[in-house]
C-alpha cells in the first residue's frame, strides 16, 4: 500500500479518535497509544492503522504486525466477550492474512490465534472487537499464549488498577529464524520466532521482555526479562525515539524480582597499526 493511503488511514483514523488524535511529526507519529512517540525503523511499505484502541504498523511482506502500541487504564479493562476474527478491512487482501489462513494450525504447529493488544485489557472499551482483527494476530504457539505471555498480560493490568495508571505497551514479533508457515494460508507470509514486550509508565518506569515460540506454558515471564538496548536491536527499531532521560526499573511492580539483564556490547577493535 502506498504512503498516500497510509496518510489517508491516518486522516481517518485521527477524526474518529477525537479524544486522542494522531499527528505527524516528521518522521514521527505520535499516537494516543505510543508513550512519547511510536517506533521508527519498520519497512517503508509499512501501513500504520490507528485505531481507538491501538495503533500498529503492518508488514506486506510478513502480513504481520511489525510493531503494536496500546495503553490499559483501570477504565479500558473489562469482561471477556466473543472472539470473531475477520481480515482488516483497512488492508488490502494482499497485505494481511485471512481467518481461513489459520485453519489447520492449531493442530500442525500447536499455535493459538495470538492477540498483540490483548483483549481482556481492552474489553471495557467499545471497540474491543478491533481486537480480533488478524492486522492485530499472530501466530503465536499455545503455550507461550496461554502461559507467561498470558500472565505477563494480566500483570499489566494488576499494575493498571494498583496505581490507577495508564500503563504503555509496545509488542511484536522477533524473525530470527525461518519457521514452519501456516498449513492453510494462500499467500506468502511469516510465522514469528519469537516475540517482544517493553511496558512502560509516564513517569519514566519501564521493564523489556523477548520470549521464543517456543517457551514452555509454565515458565516465568520475569525469566525472559531483556534490556532495552537487546530488545531493539533484534527487532530492528527505535522504539522510543524521542526518550533522552534515563529509565527506572519497572520490575518489581510486574512482579519481577533481582536486576534486569544487561546487554553489553563488545569493546571497538584496535585500529590497525601500521
Amino acid at each position: 500500500m502506498s504512503k498516500t493511503r497510509t496518510a489517508r488511514l491516518l486522516a481517518a483514523a485521527a477524526a474518529l479518535v477525537v479524544a486522542a488524535p494522531a499527528a505527524a511529526d516528521g518522521a514521527r507519529l505520535h499516537t494516543f497509544h505510543c508513550l512519547e512517540a511510536c517506533p521508527l525503523g519498520a519497512p517503508e511499505n509499512d501501513d500504520v492503522v490507528v485505531r481507538e484502541i491501538y495503533t500498529l504498523s503492518a508488514d506486506p511482506f510478513t502480513k504481520l504486525a511489525v510493531w503494536v502500541a496500546y495503553r490499559i487504564t483501570p477504565e479500558t479493562i473489562g469482561p471477556s466477550i466473543t472472539r470473531r476474527w475477520s481480515a482488516d478491512p483497512w488492508l488490502g487482501s494482499e497485505e494481511t492474512l485471512e481467518p481461513d489462513d489459520y485453519d489447520g494450525a492449531s493442530t500442525a504447529l500447536g499455535t493459538d490465534r495470538g492477540h498483540q493488544a490483548p483483549l481482556a485489557s481492552l474489553s471495557g472499551t467499545p471497540y474491543a472487537a478491533d481486537t480480533n482483527l488478524l492486522s492485530n494476530i499472530t501466530p503465536q504457539s499455545a503455550t507461550l499464549n496461554q502461559g507467561p505471555w498470558q500472565r505477563l498480560e494480566a500483570r499489566e493490568r494488576v499494575l493498571a488498577r494498583a496505581e490507577r495508571t495508564a500503563v504503555y505497551v509496545l509488542t511484536g514479533p522477533l524473525f530470527e529464524r525461518l519457521m514452519p508457515p501456516l498449513p492453510g494460508a494462500d499467500e506468502r507470509h511469516r510465522v514469528p520466532s519469537g516475540y517482544w514486550k517493553v511496558v512502560a509508565t509516564a513517569d519514566g518506569r519501564f521493564t523489556a521482555f523477548a520470549f521464543e515460540q517456543e517457551t514452555p506454558r509454565g515458565a516465568d515471564y520475569c525469566a525472559s526479562r531483556r534490556s532495552l538496548d537487546e530488545v531493539e536491536l533484534r527487532a530492528r527499531l527505535r522504539l522510543f525515539p524521542m526518550r533522552a532521560a534515563p529509565w527506572r526499573a519497572l520490575d518489581a511492580q510486574l512482579g519481577c524480582q533481582g536486576n534486569t539483564p544487561t546487554f553489553a556490547f563488545p569493546p571497538a577493535p584496535a585500529p590497525p597499526t601500521r
